[in-house]
């Protein structure tokens, strides 16, 4: 097969993240993106590279056996948001657990840490479910655009496949209702009170982004418009109109943020409040967290609180310990640690997100955290204390090498590794076997119902001589 035939097949197994083996009906295999096990479909070849074919699915001809439900919003499968709605939860459960461990035994083998029967020497202990399937993103950051060029203004989510497409997202079934109301109501405003929608080619327009952040625990909601300052117009009424809406909740605040950056990203140049206050306090696990517009939070609330009591239980006796806890974010891990040990250092790179742990650090009463800021491999080289225990978060990347090479070196009994993408961390724990350690256990969360994400957490044992 070459570039631009088409194929029919079917879906036999996906890989992390999302990686879909079609064995078409002449025995070829082809690699698509967002498909099912068990789906047949036909698709179009779009590279050959080195005799692998990678294609796209352009029909689903027959769905998989595990598809027993029905699309949960208006906008699937077009919607790049959710992956696997159609399919039960515990379906997607085993398959995201059958995922990360084939990752992680293929890295046990690399790295030679096998059985006396040759098989990986480690305990797997499948996977925790999210507490709340639906309506468990406490944060979402909606788009402006059209539907299809020329088209009426939308406001919601990027369609499958496309930089520009934008499909309202005003039924989404993963955030809380009143997202969904506040959402409708900016989208109805602006067709009523019509301004230019920002181009990101040509680098015009005013509406760029609309944030919406909730409190789980209180209710508190911050709506936050994102624009450029190409325009200006009178926002008193659009205050009016969010103010008005019934919702569970309540609005902290309604916020104008001015983006004037290029770059497809949600960012401030500077804020105003237009109602309110610019923060909302967030409780997890008995701790209290500001969070702000760009504070770092987990975006599933009670799935974190999953996440982290799975921490603590595999990091185990702090007790009088020094625990470095690196990629530190705003300090969840640290303060959760904190009451026990004797002291703990966070490293983080953002400074915004360590001054935030320091704060949420003072809230909530420790004085035994350290928060610094700047790059893990040069801050290790600057703190004096010696640590006892390592938890390790870093982000979708992983740990730079060079840094995991002086982790190893303080030769601590165990460490803790949080990670958001299994393949980096299949990769990181090759480097750490061959570094004297071995993988203990493992454990998989679910924080993204739907999706094709998963969190992992994997205890890391000192080899004994």
């Amino acid at each position: 097969m070459k570039k631009g035939d088409r194929f029919e097949g079917k879906i036999t197994r996906v890989d992390f993240p999302n990686k879909c083996r079609v064995e078409t009906t002449d025995g070829q295999v082809i690699q698509v993106k967002n498909g099912i096990p068990g789906q047949s479909v036909s698709g179009i070849v779009q590279k050959k590279r080195a005799g692998r074919l990678a294609g796209r699915i352009l029909q689903v001809l027959e769905p998989s056996p595990l598809e027993t439900g029905a699309p949960l919003c208006s906008i699937f499968p077009a919607c790049g948001g959710c992956t696997y709605q159609t399919m039960a939860y515990e379906s997607q459960l085993k398959m995201k657990a059958a995922q990360v461990k084939r990752l992680l035994d293929a890295a046990l083998r690399e790295a030679g840490q096998l059985n006396e029967q040759g098989e990986p020497d480690y305990i797997f202990e499948g996977i925790k479910a999210s507490p709340a399937e639906l309506a468990y993103r406490n944060k979402m950051e909606f788009s402006f655009g059209d539907e299809y060029k020329g088209g009426p203004l939308t406001l919601g989510l990027h369609k499958k496949g496309s930089t520009y497409d934008i499909l309202s997202a005003g039924d989404c079934q993963i955030v809380h209702e009143d997202f969904c109301a506040i959402l409708n109501c900016v989208q109805a405003y602006f067709r009523e009170n019509p301004v230019p929608v920002y181009r990101k080619m040509q680098h015009t327009g005013y509406l760029r982004h609309l944030l919406i952040r909730r409190s789980v625990s209180s209710g508190g909601i911050l709506a936050a418009l994102v624009t450029t300052s190409q325009e200006e117009p009178d926002l008193e009424m659009f205050k009016d109109r969010l103010l008005a809406l019934p919702l569970e909740g309540h609005l902290s605040g309604i916020l104008h943020i001015i983006n004037d950056s290029p770059a497809d990203v949600v960012q401030s140049d500077c804020m105003e409040i237009l109602y309110g206050r610019d923060d909302f306090y967030e409780e997890l696990l008995g701790l209290k967290f500001r969070v702000t517009p760009f504070s770092f939070f987990q975006t599933n609330t009670k799935g974190a609180e999953v996440l982290y009591e799975t921490a603590r239980e595999f990091i185990g006796d702090t007790k009088d310990k020094v625990i470095y806890d690196l990629y530190s974010g705003t300090g969840t891990i640290a303060q959760i640690l904190a009451p026990l040990a004797d002291r703990v250092v966070g490293v983080e790179i953002v400074p915004e997100a360590v001054e935030a742990a320091r704060e949420n650090a003072a809230l909530n009463g420790l004085s035994n955290c350290r928060f610094l800021a700047g790059d893990v491999l040069k801050m290790l080289e600057k703190i004096d204390e010696k640590p006892d225990l390592i938890v390790l978060d870093p982000p979708r990347d992983g740990v730079n090498p060079k840094a995991l090479k002086r982790i190893i070196e303080y030769g601590v009994e165990r460490m803790v590794y949080i990670s958001c993408k299994p393949t980096s961390l299949a990769r990181d724990l090759e480097m750490l076997i061959g570094g004297g350690y071995s993988v203990e256990r493992v454990r998989c969360v679910d924080m993204f119902p739907f999706a094709a994400h998963v969190e992992t957490i994997v205890l890391i044992q000192k080899k004994t001589s």
